[in-house]
């Protein structure tokens, strides 16, 4: 079961990463990311084992700057070898790092990054077991914990071009999801 994952990314990719982050919060899942992780008492490299060690899945972020990062390369080898599960995220005009060349990536663009967050959502939703959705009411700003949208409607909105649509449990405010990453629409 797929409970926490770990992004590999590079410096220059830290805003995508907590964009992946949040979608991965709202869907129940804790991420690991060393770069925003910042512990004073702590190295980042014993950030970066710990991160990767406590988690069932990497994520690698690989823009067209990131696949050359040596860092992000050496998580990547690290979830290799204690045989984590690898997925790629391959920004167009990127090349996959000899470790996982092999591996079949999920590629965006930065248009549509979200599309790439959304494909990935559903894969690990193929894998484990994904129950609840965590939003935070954008009027009221309460967060609120709710049942996961089934797949089978999330893949209808994104067909139709739609939005999901939830109300906040707080100030029963009407709320419109991104069917991608699940959030909030203004």
């Amino acid at each position: 079961m797929i409970s926490r994952v770990y992004i590999s990314h590079s410096r220059d990719d830290e805003e995508m990463a907590l964009q992946l982050s949040r979608a991965l919060w709202r869907v129940g899942l804790e991420s690991y990311a060393v770069l925003y992780n910042q512990s004073p008492g702590i190295s980042r490299a014993e950030r970066v084992s710990f991160g990767i060690r406590n988690s069932e899945c990497l994520v690698a972020l690989l823009t067209r700057e990131g696949s050359r990062s040596p860092t992000t390369n050496q998580e990547i080898g690290l979830a290799r070898g204690l045989d984590l599960l690898v997925i790629p995220l391959l920004e167009e005009g990127a090349e996959l790092p000899f470790l996982i060349e092999h591996l079949k990536s999920i590629s965006f663009s930065r248009e549509k990054y979200s599309d790439a967050i959304g494909h990935l959502i559903k894969i690990i939703r193929d894998l484990t077991r994904l129950e609840w959705l965590k939003v935070a009411c954008p009027k009221c700003g309460e967060e609120m914990t709710q049942y996961l949208t089934p797949q089978e409607e999330v893949d209808s909105a994104l067909e139709k071009g739609s939005c999901l649509e939830t109300i906040c449990s707080y100030c029963q405010n009407r709320i419109s999801l991104d069917p991608r990453t699940f959030e909030p629409m203004p």
